[in-house]
């Protein structure tokens, strides 16, 4: 870092935080009045606004064409006024993707969860709020460069109390920010500039010569300034040199959308190292068709095996490499930065070094930059730890048109990019997946495999995103041409493993069961029975069984599976999942205390190895939330489920399904905390909203139904909770029959309704109906017989025929027995029991 310049800020410390800023340019000269009057309006109280705690200042953009400095500008701004910010962190804004991943990067400085643990959407959001907030900094300064579309940026600038500075090439920011335009540099600017790059001493009236040729471009005099200070070489000869490829730049028409003199001088000091080191052209050719962001340095450590020859040679050479590296940083052509060990070329270098190839030399080194990139070893891309080596790559995506390769290995690599996206939740998956399913089906045909397996990957990003429909038509449409094209079972069987969850999704939980035992089998018989692919088939039909009413299977098929899965080379999420399955299974067995155990320990485990805000780890929240519920540990549960809930609504908005989801299992728990009216607004508002995503057929809408007629009668109103039971328990029989848990579920509680009116009768005519159904069901100690039992045993007392109160008297003395044995007397169900108040069943929608 430099010394210190005038106008630094009063505090001799660094910020807390200094993020991607690249390194200070010891040769930066002049702009002393740019730099104040941008101070000047970055401290000013911007007119006509208000905020609440402080006033806000605009954000600042330097617009202006290539090679002016304006990104030098930024970053001399962002050191000499360090001392007044406690945060710094640069964001490379040409690519939308790039912004959220460098402001998800910013999280765990703020002490939020990182993008391995969230997504980089919700990483990216939840910094944005930080900042918006002030908290843990107030003194903040974001600086996005290269800035190109004001509407791709704009909502993501926090409105918050630091400062944002853009840098960009657009002249439409000055409509919608205070702008300051950065022109060439004064002339005496390029002399003192010259004066300082040149190690050997300059004439001033050198200086203004050589400056009235490059037309005062600051990028031209880097360009030149390096040249000279490598090779000595005399002004006199720079200049006629410079005028000689000038005029044949001019003679060949070319190129005029850059500045003519920037061009000459790149093309007089690429001659120049062409003579003294030429595979290091062969390097910066290389280096142009990827994007302008910085290159992994783990890129070229690769042997050169499938290259161009030049470059080959030069990659099985390391010490070739290195000298070629340094060159390339000695000549400006490319800025090395050992620190982070990455090599990055301006854009407008690239620009001019891609412009003077022809059509098949570009093609080549394209080639070339995908054969590099395709051979990292980026690991797998469902482990969390892999997520950081994926999103180092991401930008050079798009710039190097990976998506035009046909090659099989680059579209395997750009799979993997996919999935990559997927499963860290990032909001460019999408878009992502749907770039290159565009490309190839306009170069391959919508039947090539590498489509059909996009599309895949496409349905598993719409099933995240709850876009239910859409999958089940797409999932449906890929499943019909793979069996046509005679896709191969270990690629096929991926895609019909997630089929399952389309059907479960539909509500068609019969047809899911046959599908996924159906699919088991083909598993076991492609892979083998303990495959880690097998074993995810397995635990989807462990959910087909507790959809079913399969509690003890589901929960000795998920006991299997998690052991088993552990000792393959699944990754976290993987495991988190199957093992919160068996936690579910547990729970729906009616063992709370042992879900509740095992919900813990899970939930440490997910947070220890994905974060608290994986998706994983926020089903895994939530089934231990339920767990403590049904144990009674009410304070726990309305904690953890009031916290989910609000991780979903941030993540995912009000109706993702899995936001409904948390959404009905708080509105469960306020009801049992007696917040009767809390619980009844959130749980209308959320049955209101699941017709968009289910329907209004959906054994989850309708049981959900069921819930909102619980809270009907629990804020005193009867008679409009067996009105909607009704309803609803037609509804779910038609759907799913008399004897499955959820028809049950509604049919205890319509039972408790008619005796809130008085109707005994009826009452202990539905109770003794559904105590038989889920005797046979679940069996006489689960706590759903024992409710139901308990009910009965009050309903048949209250009829008052002494037939009934007998009877009521011995089913009574029978349930307390089983109270005592199967929750204790001292768990809320049973002390309700005693207390002779009737207990209610509730549902918590479980993931599809």
């Amino acid at each position: 870092m430099a010394g210190t310049q005038p106008g630094e800020g009063r505090r001799s410390t660094a910020p807390e935080v200094w993020g991607r800023v690249p390194p200070r340019n010891k040769n930066f000269t002049g702009r002393q009045e740019l730099l104040e009057k941008l101070r000047a309006g970055m401290t000013a109280e911007a007119r006509g606004q208000v905020t609440v705690v402080i006033p806000q200042v605009l954000p600042h953009a330097l617009h202006g064409l290539g090679g002016v400095g304006k990104t030098q500008m930024a970053v001399e701004y962002a050191y000499r006024y360090r001392g007044e910010y406690d945060l710094v962190w640069w964001i490379s804004a040409d690519q939308r993707v790039l912004i959220r991943s460098s402001l998800a990067s910013l999280a765990p400085h703020l002490g939020l969860p990182d993008a391995a643990a969230i997504g980089v959407e919700d990483a990216a959001n939840a910094a944005l709020d930080a900042l918006r907030r002030g908290k843990p900094y107030d003194r903040w300064l974001l600086i996005f460069d290269n800035a190109d579309e004001p509407e791709e940026i704009l909502d993501i600038i926090p409105n918050g109390p630091g400062h944002v500075l853009i840098t960009s090439r657009n002249h439409r920011w000055e409509d919608v920010v205070e702008a300051v335009p950065v022109d060439v540099f004064a002339r005496e600017e390029s002399v003192a500039f010259l004066s300082k790059r040149i190690r050997r001493a300059i004439a001033p009236e050198d200086a203004d010569r050589l400056a009235e040729q490059l037309g005062d471009l600051p990028l031209a005099l880097e360009q030149a300034g390096a040249l000279q200070a490598e090779t000595g070489m005399p002004v006199d000869e720079y200049i006629e040199l410079l005028n000689k490829h000038t005029s044949q730049l001019l003679d060949e028409g070319k190129p005029t959308e850059y500045p003519i003199s920037m061009t000459a001088a790149w093309n007089l000091s690429v001659s120049r190292l062409s003579e003294r080191r030429p595979e290091a052209v062969d390097l910066l050719r290389c280096c142009a068709f990827f994007g302008p962001e910085p290159i992994p340095r783990d890129v070229f450590s690769q042997r050169g095996t499938g290259l161009s020859p030049g470059l080959a040679e030069l990659l099985d050479n390391p010490i070739k490499l290195s000298r070629s590296m340094g060159e390339l940083g000695r000549f400006a052509l490319a800025r090395i930065d050992p620190g982070s060990r990455t090599i990055q070329v301006h854009r407008l270098i690239q620009a001019l070094v891609r412009d003077e190839l022809d059509p098949e030399e570009r093609a080549t080194h394209l080639a070339d930059v995908h054969h590099l990139l395709t051979g990292l070893d980026l690991g797998n891309p469902d482990e969390s730890v892999n997520w950081g080596r994926y999103g180092g790559v991401l930008a050079h995506v798009v710039p190097s048109r990976l998506q035009e390769s046909q090659d099989a290995r680059v579209r395997d690599f750009a799979l993997s990019l996919a999935r990559y996206l997927f499963m860290s939740s990032d909001g460019y998956a999408q878009e992502f997946v749907n770039l290159f399913i565009h490309q190839w089906e306009k170069d391959s045909g919508p039947d090539d495999p590498h489509v059909l397996r996009a599309y895949r990957e496409q349905g598993n990003i719409l099933r995240q995103l709850g876009r239910y429909n859409e999958v089940y038509e797409l999932n449906q449409k890929t499943l019909a041409k793979m069996r046509r094209v005679g896709t191969p079972d270990d690629e096929l069987l991926l895609l019909v493993s997630g089929i399952g969850g389309d059907l479960r999704a539909r509500g068609d939980f019969a047809a899911a069961l046959e599908h996924d035992e159906d699919s088991v089998r083909r598993h076991a018989a492609a892979f083998g029975p303990g495959d880690h692919r097998t074993l995810r088939a397995k635990n989807n039909l462990g959910l087909d069984y507790c959809l079913t009413s399969r509690f003890e299977q589901a929960r000795e098929l998920h006991e299997n599976t998690l052991l088993e899965i552990r000792d393959t080379k699944s990754g976290a999420a993987t495991i988190v999942g199957c093992w919160n399955a068996l936690a579910r299974a547990v729970r729906l067995n009616g063992d709370y205390a042992e879900a509740c155990d095992i919900g813990e320990e899970v939930l440490a485990y997910g947070l220890e190895y994905l974060g608290g805000e994986h998706p994983m780890y926020l089903y895994t929240a939530k089934d231990l939330s339920i767990a403590w519920r049904r144990l009674g540990e009410l304070d726990k549960a309305l904690e953890m489920s009031t916290d989910v809930h609000g991780r979903y609504v941030r993540r995912y908005g009000l109706d993702h399904p899995d936001t409904l989801a948390s959404a009905m299992s708080l509105a469960n728990v306020q009801r049992n905390n007696g917040q009767e009216q809390e619980g009844l607004e959130l749980a209308t508002d959320t049955v209101n909203r699941y017709p968009r995503v289910y329907g209004t057929n959906h054994p989850y809408y309708l049981t959900c139904q069921g819930n909102l007629a619980l809270l009907y009668r629990t804020c005193q109103e009867p008679a409009k909770a067996r009105e909607l039971n009704e309803e609803t328990l037609h509804s779910i029989e038609q759907r799913l029959g008399r004897n499955h848990h959820y028809y049950l579920t509604v049919a205890t509680n319509l039972a408790s309704d008619l005796a809130a009116l008085g109707q005994y009768e009826a009452a202990v005519e539905r109770g003794r109906d559904t105590h038989r159904r889920l005797v046979e069901l679940v069996g006489e100690n689960h706590p759903m017989a024992l409710a139901c039992a308990a009910n009965l045993s009050i309903d048949l007392k209250r009829l008052g025929t002494p037939e009934a109160v007998e009877e009521g008297a011995l089913l009574r003395e029978d349930t307390r027995s089983r109270y005592a044995q199967r929750l204790g007397l001292e768990h809320p169900d049973a002390a309700a029991f005693l207390a002779e108040r009737h207990l209610d069943l509730d549902f918590d929608p479980p993931p599809i």
